[in-house]
């Protein structure tokens, strides 16, 4: 008999390889045929959405295993081969995506209180953002947001005006540094939003923080990368993998600067609100927190917003920051962090936990998103010299060629400026795509199509913002396409740049107002040079749509609005 060194016959073995082999196999196949049978009617009613079925097994998977650009690229590519504004399905793997672009599919999921769970992908965002208003969902997400809304509120907004004046002007003498030399403006953008944040939603001085804006933007574009790259490598989105890989123990360190940001700026205002708190119980005359505050004539003054004046959403479409409560001007409204504060005092409405997790949520998103839009802005300038001169001529007309500040009611009179910032969004969403994770199955509104439970539903946002029925010529520049006479008659959901309905962004008209003064700020100071055109650019579409090939540009310092307004 012939045996091995260990004294085990080879053929004993091999026959327990293949018995092993053999009872594998068939549990294998029983298991794919009751995973099958399990979702016969998600399969049953993904057959009859058009698009790609893919690979057996890996479905269309091999398509987002590639670098950010050729990604974005090949997606949209694609999108052209089927009937428009057709839903399209794509499979990663056991996933159903369904992208959606038919303006009337999109209020289905967007206007809907029952369709606002967000796609697994979310997930991946809790180490930073914990349970925030981007990630909760059910009550919990409707008491947030109930409580968050009214921090944004106009009449708090207009509050924050010096603030926006007194950070762009630094960002104006960041940007006189650099000549005229092409360089990146995305750092310089990213920076300033981040100091304005620190600034008007957290009120804490950024002279007072140990990390620069531009560390913690640097640290928030790193931790996106991760993110993304865990989005399009399928092996990486399990955790007992991914926290044996580098990029965990990066992960770890970049959360650490991130958090800590916002753990010094939560201890100095907790701080500053115990000792206001103590001093009120000492001096009987303050009145307590608690009491009502009877504001003056002058702070309850609001300029009429002219028709057409949005801030960002679609002409008549409505979401709770248009809704005027019972308690303008009759109590003190408060910002941001010094609700939550106030409100996480006694544990009850949240705790302190929650409330960084909600800083850390306004923090990211409130500024990569409008770094990304302001970025994609003064490229577009640069492109186009005659829109340029247009907005310039406007500034002209309202600040003549003097150098003060920007007042609210400035921005109002920005129109044309307004309808640029707006056509870039229309262009150059920061928010490519919206997704959902639907649990009952939705009937769209355009075709005779119903989207199963499991489908994750992506509003393709970007490519809805080139549906030539909407917008003619979509590929092309043209801020004339929002004229109100044009706005009043689109689809109000054939526009939604920060998204719309229920979960729309609370933060639109902060980030249209920041953006104004920002922007307007630069322009009055410097002639934007680009010797790109748009189709020369590389996008990509990872958390926030951004230039693969940067944002460069150069800068001609402008000596008065008045010889150039001329």
């Amino acid at each position: 008999m012939v045996t091995n060194v260990q004294g085990v016959n080879p053929l004993f073995a091999l026959s327990a390889f293949n018995l092993f082999f053999y009872l594998l196999t068939p549990a294998i196949v029983l298991w794919y045929i009751y995973f099958r049978m399990s979702r016969k009617q998600l399969y049953d009613l993904a057959s009859k959405i058009p698009g790609s079925e893919g690979l057996p097994l890996l479905g269309n998977a091999l398509d987002f295993m590639q670098d950010p650009h050729t990604i974005f690229e090949k997606i949209y590519e694609r999108s052209f081969e089927f009937e428009k504004n057709s839903p399209i399905k794509m499979w990663i793997g056991p996933r159903l995506l369904v992208f959606l672009t038919d303006p009337r599919d999109v209020e289905v999921i967007l206007s809907s209180n029952v369709y606002i769970d967000k796609s697994p992908e979310y997930r991946l965002f809790e180490p930073w953002l914990g349970n925030g208003l981007l990630i909760s969902t059910g009550d919990k997400w409707r008491a947030h947001r109930k409580l968050i809304a009214p921090t944004f509120h106009l009449n708090v907004l207009k509050s924050f005006v010096t603030l926006f004046n007194v950070n762009s002007r630094d960002t104006v003498s960041k940007l006189r540094k650099m000549g005229s030399s092409t360089f990146d403006i995305h750092d310089f953008m990213s920076e300033c939003t981040v100091e304005i944040l620190l600034e008007t939603a957290m009120g804490v001085s950024k002279k007072t923080q140990k990390k620069s804006g531009f560390e913690y933007a640097a640290a928030v574009m790193k931790m996106c990368d991760i993110l993304h790259m865990r989005h399009t490598n399928l092996w990486l989105k399990p955790d007992f993998i991914f926290n044996f890989t580098k990029y965990a123990k990066e992960q770890v360190g970049l959360l650490d600067l991130i958090h800590g940001l916002t753990n010094n700026v939560l201890a100095k205002k907790k701080e500053e609100f115990l000792k206001k708190k103590s001093l009120m119980k000492e001096v009987s005359d303050i009145p307590a927190a608690s009491e009502e505050i009877v504001e003056t004539s002058s702070t309850l003054e609001v300029e009429e917003v002219p028709y057409g004046n949005s801030f960002g959403q679609s002409a008549g479409l409505k979401d709770d920051l248009d809704v005027e409560d019972d308690g303008i001007g009759e109590k003190k409204r408060v910002a941001f962090l010094d609700l939550l504060i106030e409100c996480s005092e006694n544990g009850v409405v949240l705790s302190d936990e929650e409330v960084r997790e909600q800083v850390d949520t306004i923090m990211f998103e409130g500024h990569d998103t409008t770094a990304a839009g302001s970025s994609f802005f003064l490229c577009l300038m640069g492109a186009h010299q005659d829109v340029q001169q247009k907005v310039v001529d406007e500034l002209y007309s309202i600040f003549g060629d003097s150098d003060r500040p920007v007042t609210f009611q400035d921005t109002l009179q920005m129109k044309y400026m307004e309808r640029c910032i707006m056509e870039t969004l229309r262009m150059y969403p920061p928010v490519p795509i919206i997704s959902r994770q639907i649990k009952e199955k939705v009937k769209l509104a355009s075709r005779d199509i119903t989207l199963p439970v499991g489908a994750t539903i992506v509003i393709a946002t970007f490519k809805i913002h080139r549906n030539e029925d909407v917008f003619p010529n979509p590929e092309v520049f043209n801020p004339d396409n929002f004229l109100p006479e044009k706005s009043a008659s689109r689809h109000y959901y054939a526009y939604v740049p920060f998204s719309a309905g229920p979960r729309s962004c609370v933060g639109r008209k902060y980030a249209m107002l920041k953006l104004k003064i920002i922007l307007s700020t630069i322009l009055r100071n410097f002639k934007i040079n680009s010797n790109l055109t748009e189709k020369d650019w590389k996008l990509q579409a990872d958390i926030i749509l951004k230039r693969t090939d940067g944002f460069k540009l150069s800068l001609e310092p402008r000596k008065s609005l008045a010889k150039t307004a001329a």
